[in-house]
């Protein structure tokens, strides 16, 4: 990596937290989550690109030698502005409101859109509204790439150890991770399509924007998730990272490749 593509990434808030983190199993995982991100990005290379739901750009930063025209798009306008700021040299990159994604220009006109760690978090309501947004956002002939955490089965045991460790380390904001009951613990731990327990909704005030209600990662089911998306999108291919080969078992990523209904 250059000099000048360190300094892209290194100026993200999730990038420090994950990719630079001290923890060697936090950097790792999330290392593999953004190598996977772009090893599937390259085949639609040349596309018109959407990042729904970008956070701090990493992401974009990865890619941008493979997108001549690519934009970003986040509901938090502080980070949407360090994001104009921040990318402000590299062409054909731009940073947009999700809001502003409704915008009959927008309609359509992705041949290839991402959406990472994004649709865990988002509460009813607004899970139908981003998924509504992204199928009308896709192309025709448009691919989605979605990825959300495995939070289900011995990966949670796993992640929750880790967390808990980085916690007591004090690395970035993992002293407050969310707890679990004991019942709601192992109910994860064998969930199934159908398993769902209650899930916490927290509250945020945006600087410069609406406040928004979302979830943590408690009681996100990526198999429930998966149906889901199949009344929106055909959902072509389900893969996992890392130790993809566990089908889920062990991995903290679950990644859906679908196209338009």
């Amino acid at each position: 990596m250059s000099v000048a593509h360190d300094q892209l990434l290194a100026g993200g808030a999730y990038a420090r937290k994950q990719l630079f983190c001290k923890d060697r199993i936090v950097a790792w995982s999330h290392g593999s989550r953004f190598r996977l991100s772009r090893k599937l990005a390259e085949p639609y290379a040349g596309l018109k690109l959407l990042d729904y739901g970008c956070g701090d750009g990493t992401f974009l930063a990865l890619v941008r030698d493979l997108f001549p025209v690519a934009v970003g798009a986040d509901v938090d306008p502080q980070q949407t502005a360090d994001c104009v700021r921040r990318f402000a040299g590299v062409s054909g990159l731009s940073f947009v409101l999700t809001e502003e994604l409704s915008a009959p220009c927008h309609s359509g006109t992705y041949g290839i859109l991402f959406c990472m760690e994004v649709l865990e978090h988002c509460t009813e309501d607004n899970l139908q509204g981003a998924l509504n947004d992204m199928r009308r956002l896709l192309a025709p002939d448009g691919t989605a790439v979605i990825s959300v955490p495995v939070e289900i089965g011995p990966s949670l045991l796993a992640k929750q150890v880790v967390r808990r460790v980085a916690g007591w380390r004090g690395l970035g904001d993992y002293k407050y991770r969310e707890t679990y009951g004991t019942r709601e613990f192992w109910k994860m731990i064998f969930a199934r399509e159908q398993t769902a327990i209650p899930r916490p909704v927290y509250r945020v005030d945006m600087v410069g924007g609406p406040a928004i209600s979302y979830h943590g990662h408690k009681g996100f089911n990526w198999r429930a998730l998966r149906r889901r998306l199949r009344g929106y999108f055909r959902v072509e291919e389900t893969r996992f990272s890392p130790l993809s080969r566990l089908g889920g078992y062990f991995s903290s990523q679950a990644w859906f490749i679908c196209k338009p209904r």
